[in-house]
This record gives C-alpha cells, structure tokens and sequence, in this order.
C-alpha cells in the first residue's frame, strides 16, 4: 500500500493473472476496479475500465461502453443500490458469460508473454 509496486508484488500480479484460478482472478480484477477502495464498483469505476479496456483492445462493438455497463449493473446488482460487492460481481460474472469474457479478455497477457 505504498503507492508503488516492486517486482516481487508484479510477479505475484503476473503469476495469478496467468495461472490463478477464475475466483482468484475476479477477487483481484474486483480489487483493481475499486478504484477508490471503498469495497464496493460504481457505475463510474465500471465505465471507466471498460472504455480503458476497449481502448487497449479495439475492435468494433456492438454497444457502447455506456449501454453495456448499464447491462452488467442490470443484470448482476442483485440488491439494485448501484454498486457491485464483491459478491456482486464475482457471481455475475459467474453468471453472466459476456461479463465474464470481458473480464478475461480485461488483464489477458498471453499476447504479452508471446512476445517476451
């Protein structure tokens, strides 16, 4: 919680992103989008990643960042406050297919490790 992160803390970052199990992945990918560590993602946080994700991985889709955020918030926030536990997201990504290949494809470095 330093601000920085040293290289034993990026390889441990690496080796669960390549080789942890799904509900490890999400546990740590929910950390990463709580942006404001409030244990809890809102909209904002949500829309944010994915615009970055969809920015980082081009491609054409079929919605907008915005449209298929608000899908997610519908389809995985079960108790409808607008925001997601961890509860929350790591079942609606279980759930929910397209979330979860979003998810996968969010922090994916096979194409990165391809290079290295």
């Amino acid at each position: 919680q330093d601000g920085y992160i040293d290289f034993m803390e990026y390889v441990a970052a690496l080796s669960l992103v390549l080789r942890g199990k799904i509900e490890q992945k999400l546990r740590w990918y929910f950390k990463l989008y709580d942006v404001d560590g409030n244990g809890c993602i809102d909209r904002h946080e949500l829309l944010n990643i994915i615009k970055a994700i969809r920015a980082i991985n081009g491609g054409d889709h079929e919605t907008s960042a915005e449209e298929f955020t608000n899908r997610v918030f519908d389809r995985i926030d079960v108790n409808g406050d607008g925001e997601l536990s961890l509860d929350e997201f790591v079942e609606g990504a279980r759930k929910d297919e397209e979330f979860m290949e979003v998810m996968m494809k969010s922090l994916d470095l096979s194409h990165i490790v391809a290079m290295i």
